[in-house]
């Protein structure tokens, strides 16, 4: 192990190389997004994908790490501006940029894992159903701030909808009243309120999410499929809803449709072979 990843030795013995050779999709590249490009840089991750169809405006120098003024205003591609960033943090890393990832199926395939950060009910449908059918652990962050009686309430959740595992319409942040009113909407996020700091706590928790399925280092302590966020009185914990999905099966993805890899077999999973579920590419 280099000297760099000396400090993180506990992952194992071969986690740098296990790491360098990890292919990690993150779509949407703004708030959430740009934290987790920054923070799997820095751990060591050797390989992206990163997806994003806008450019960088004033209002994303808020919570859009990796930006600066001039990115603003010379309206540079979010894909470019964290490409960048990626690689002056680790000069090695491989990063393949796409505009809209829904016509660059083939290259999101090659991910171990994919990270959502994107606005929209629809999107995260969309993506989800698209991990599913190739058997691609999918991490989702989510973030709210909204009114409440005496000011404004910050919530937020992480979802890991791993194949055979829950999904997000079991964790309820999928459900077709909220598809529907997006729709009727024409899928506009619209201007909504946000800042770095939450971006930054869902994102750390998603990467741990992704560390923890690349590696063995604490397979003993199965993840949470869905870690729910207070922003007011800044505390996570496991989402009310897991205690009514305990030995539930999903009821939305029943294998119809899946892809993967032929020698791959969803019967191999469990919670003691994790590691092995995110190497079904390669």
């Amino acid at each position: 192990m280099t000297s760099r990843h000396s400090r993180q030795s506990f992952l194992g013995d071969n986690s740098e190389e296990t790491l360098a050779q990890s292919t990690i999709g993150i779509i949407g590249l703004c708030g959430g997004g740009s934290h987790v490009g920054q923070q799997l840089a820095h751990i060591g991750i050797g390989k992206f994908v990163i997806a994003d169809f806008d450019h960088v405006d004033d209002p994303n120098l808020n919570r859009m790490v990796g930006s600066c003024p001039a990115d603003a205003a010379l309206k540079r591609p979010k894909n470019d501006v964290i490409q960048e960033f990626i690689l002056r943090i680790n000069p090695n890393a491989n990063v393949k940029i796409v505009g809209r990832w829904q016509e660059s199926g083939d290259l999101l395939r090659t991910c171990d894992i994919v990270i959502g950060c994107v606005d929209s009910f629809t999107a995260r449908e969309q993506l989800e159903r698209f991990c599913r059918r190739f058997l691609i652990p999918y991490i989702d962050i989510g973030m709210d701030v909204h009114k409440v009686s005496n000011g404004y309430g910050i919530s937020g959740q992480v979802a890991l909808s791993m194949p055979g595992g829950h999904c997000l319409w079991c964790h309820g942040i999928l459900t077709e009243e909220r598809l529907t009113q997006e729709q009727q909407k024409y899928g506009a996020a619209g201007g909504r309120p946000q800042v770095i700091w939450p971006n930054g706590v869902l994102a750390s928790i998603a990467v741990g999410h992704a560390v923890s399925l690349l590696l063995p280092w604490n397979i003993d302590l199965p993840l949470s499929s869905l870690i729910e966020y207070d922003g007011n009185r800044q505390v996570t914990r496991p989402g009310a809803r897991l205690q009514f999905l305990k030995d539930v099966p999903c009821r939305h993805y029943k294998g119809e449709g899946s892809v993967g890899d032929p020698f791959f077999s969803i019967n191999d999973l469990s919670s003691n072979t994790l590691p092995m579920v995110i190497r079904h590419n390669h």
